[in-house]
């Protein structure tokens, strides 16, 4: 039995790839040598990732687990295929969002979540990040059973050198609040902006701001920001755009408080890394965000940013409110152990392969 993985891009820290990681190491110790398939790889290459253009022949005995995101690889090919076929899905971010900004991204997106409609009737059987993706996937046509598993994160990884540079400038005393996502019209960096300026005017004049993400193909929405920032003279707003991963886990060291305002998202792996390093998170109640957090962090039902503001004083004041929210954080990460969705993993995915792992 060969059982291969497909994904459109592998990138080393990424999350969709880290999963994917993730479950190759649990096949691996079931005895299999899985592979990974993909267009596109960037930051090294390894031997058992491969170009999707080398996919071999499946056959009835193999199985097919293709992760389901931005861009769907080999369409008409994978609905014609006889092997088992298991879809992983990790939503896609709607079009609606990106229409004073992108053409592109709405013509993607759209393509996007119109291929995965088209794919309905093609999986034996599904994995949803979150209960909020699975609710998609139903949406959009979806029968199969469909299993809910968070995003599996290599925790190792985060226990690496952070940059020292990087908190040898910023590691000073001051108060840093972090927001770690790529600049885009769904993740609301606005309103980060618009939390940290009143909590920068009313209670602290010496916070700085870092909003830690690539800003990519929406330099649209990031000259808005930046036109944001300009006219209310807001100071310390550091965007860090893309950076190492070394430099992620500095920032993350340096952090007083992770703020998280997006409005759309499927999971938000980057909750899960500010809990890895103790930063209290204070975050908007929107789609995926309360189910990740599992109870954790300080969520927020409306945006009103001088409450937010009072909030984040009120944790950075308080050490034995921080220390209860950082409780309740590390409480939800030991949920999320290696172990735990290790074992979810073969009550689900290695269930329906047919075998469980050791």
């Amino acid at each position: 039995m060969k059982i291969v993985q497909v994904l459109n891009t592998f990138t080393m820290g990424d999350a969709i790839s880290n999963n994917a990681l993730v479950i190759r190491d649990l096949l691996t110790l079931q005895g299999y040598d899985s592979e990974l398939y993909t267009e596109y790889e960037y930051m090294g290459t390894n031997k058992f990732i491969k170009h999707v253009s080398s996919l071999p022949e499946l056959d009835e005995n193999d199985v097919l687990i293709y992760h389901l995101s931005i861009n769907v690889l080999m369409l008409n090919r994978l609905k014609g295929m006889k092997c088992r076929k298991v879809g992983i899905y990790h939503n896609v971010t709607p079009h609606e969002f990106f229409l004073e900004y992108s053409m592109l991204y709405i013509s993607v997106c759209k393509r996007a979540i119109y291929d995965i409609k088209s794919l309905a009737n093609t999986f034996d059987y599904c994995i949803a990040d979150s209960s909020f993706n699975r609710d998609d996937l139903i949406k959009y046509g979806y029968t199969c059973s469909i299993d809910v598993v968070p995003i599996a994160l290599n925790m190792e990884d985060f226990k690496k050198e952070p940059n020292k540079s990087v908190i040898n400038k910023y590691d000073d005393g001051r108060t840093n609040i972090v927001f770690v996502g790529r600049v885009a019209p769904n993740k609301k960096q606005q309103d980060v902006i618009s939390a940290f300026a009143c909590y920068k005017k009313n209670y602290n004049k010496e916070a700085r701001l870092f909003l830690v993400g690539d800003s990519g193909n929406n330099e649209k929405y990031k000259k808005q920001l930046d036109s944001f920032v300009a006219h209310n003279g807001t100071e310390d707003v550091i965007f860090t755009e893309k950076i190492p991963f070394d430099e992620l886990l500095a920032y993350y060291s340096i952090a007083d408080i992770f703020l998280c305002m997006s409005a759309h998202e499927g999971f938000c792996v980057p909750l899960i890394e500010a809990m890895m390093f103790d930063v209290p998170i204070v975050a908007y109640s929107s789609c995926a965000v309360p189910e990740t957090l599992g109870g954790a962090g300080i969520l927020i039902e409306e945006k009103d940013s001088l409450i937010t503001a009072g909030i984040i004083d009120k944790i950075v004041a308080d050490k034995q409110l921080r220390d209860m929210i950082i409780e309740n954080q590390r409480n939800r990460l030991e949920e999320l152990s290696f172990d735990n969705l290790k074992k979810m993993l073969n009550e689900t995915l290695i269930n329906f392969i047919g075998e469980k792992c050791e």
